[in-house]
């Protein structure tokens, strides 16, 4: 079996050799006595049908309490190609850390236990692997072609999640947190040591380190029916989402993990390669709130001139309106480097959907002040100050996550950081 030697950046093709699997596919489970057997079957059933190499199906116990690790054995003793591992602490990413980094299979790849992803796609994401063209291979329920049934409210989490991975870490997959993807083994034993969480953030550390290290990440489009019996807290999701970004910014920031390391190892130089190291978030946290202090300022200068002589509505859509798209231009070119004319117009007209949120924010928060009592209009102000913070924050993930992000500027557009 052919595999990359350490340093190089030449993964060719996997080329097996009849002793080992060439693919593991991980199932993490906890307390699944309903659907594991089901899905267990499915998945060999579908490997067995199509896929040429030896395979391996390995079952992650995450300390079930039902009959879940009983059935998985049950299976294991049924089918040569089913493996159980129990782990005794829960968490999906210390289930996949513990299987891949003891897994002999040049792939490896999971799925969740819900089977809500079409197994039509496990094949288109595993080939780039075996192939040597990429280096991970992601599940994606956002990109062009995907088909999605699930409700309003998991639909509008998810993108605001991407788009928050967007503008706080200048991330260019589409989507983390699909339960569908793949890795080459050699990539992995060199980046698994620099992940830290335990749980359903790890797939997003994983990518952001893969992305920052300069590896190919290849995007298969799925179809995904939501899962109506899942059991995630959303809450509790979101709360540790939110402490791993904030964890991931300062460990990039110290230096504590080494990404220009390996970056020199195992990055790709492959032209219109990601590179390693986005534009500065501090320098442009940095101007994008220097930029915000003066549209603040005189936002509310020009609120409180015209609230002398109209309702606090009418003031609040005009101060705005009038600083957006100087805060739209300011920020095109102090904050994010964008010169030029080019896609100007774009980026204002994107400007002005963002202003609209803002807008929206806004008014939403007078309106309920003003239903709830009648202010006073140092109160009013007050209110506009903090709601204009919270869109201060969505206005600038937004623009770097969307309007300015690097996949959408050209050369000439862009400016050097």
């Amino acid at each position: 079996m052919t595999l990359t030697l350490p340093g190089t950046t030449d993964r060719g093709p996997i080329v097996p050799d009849g002793t080992r699997p060439v693919l593991d596919v991980v199932i993490p489970v906890y307390n699944e006595e309903n659907d594991l057997e089901g899905c267990v079957r499915r998945l060999h059933d579908q490997l067995a049908g199509w896929f040429p190499y030896r395979f391996r199906i390995t079952v992650a116990d995450n300390a079930s309490t039902d009959r879940t690790l009983g059935i998985a054995g049950k299976l294991a003793d049924e089918l040569d190609e089913v493996t159980v591992v129990h782990l005794a602490e829960r968490g999906r990413g210390r289930a996949l850390h513990a299987v891949w980094s003891a897994s002999d299979a040049p792939v490896l790849a999971y799925m969740d236990v819900d089977l809500s992803t079409d197994l039509a796609a496990l094949a288109p994401l595993v080939a780039p692997l075996l192939s040597g063209h990429s280096d991970l291979a992601i599940g994606s329920r956002l990109a062009r072609g995907a088909r999605v049934i699930r409700g309003p409210k998991r639909e509008l989490i998810s993108r605001g999640y991407n788009l928050l991975l967007r503008g706080a870490l200048a991330t260019r997959f589409t989507d983390a947190q699909c339960g569908f993807k793949a890795i080459r083994a050699d990539v992995a034993a060199r980046l698994l040591p620099h992940v830290a969480d335990t749980g359903w953030f790890f797939d997003t550390e994983l990518l952001v380190l893969a992305e920052r290290t300069g590896l190919r990440i290849h995007e298969v489009p799925v179809d995904w029916v939501d899962d109506s019996d899942s059991r995630v807290d959303i809450v509790a999701t979101a709360l540790a989402d939110l402490r791993g970004i904030a964890r991931l910014l300062r460990a990039f920031a110290t230096g504590r993990v080494p990404v220009n390391q390996l970056r020199a190892q195992l990055g790709r130089n492959a032209a219109g390669q990601v590179p390693g190291v986005p534009v500065s978030l501090v320098r442009q946290l940095v101007r994008f709130a220097a930029v915000g202090v003066a549209s603040t300022l005189a936002y509310l200068l020009l609120f409180s001139l015209l609230r002398t002589g109209m309702g606090a509505q009418a003031a609040n859509f005009i101060a705005l309106g009038a600083t957006a798209v100087a805060n739209t231009a300011a920020n095109r070119r102090f904050t994010f480097g964008v010169r030029g004319r080019a896609q100007a117009g774009r980026h204002q007209f994107e400007g002005l959907i963002v202003f609209a949120l803002g807008l929206a924010l806004t008014s939403g928060s007078l309106a309920v002040l003003n239903g709830l009592t009648t202010p006073g209009r140092a109160l009013e102000l007050v209110v506009l100050v903090a709601a204009n913070l919270v869109a201060t924050i969505l206005r600038f993930l937004l623009l770097r996550g969307w309007v300015f992000h690097p996949r959408r500027l050209t050369s000439t557009t862009r400016s050097p950081r």
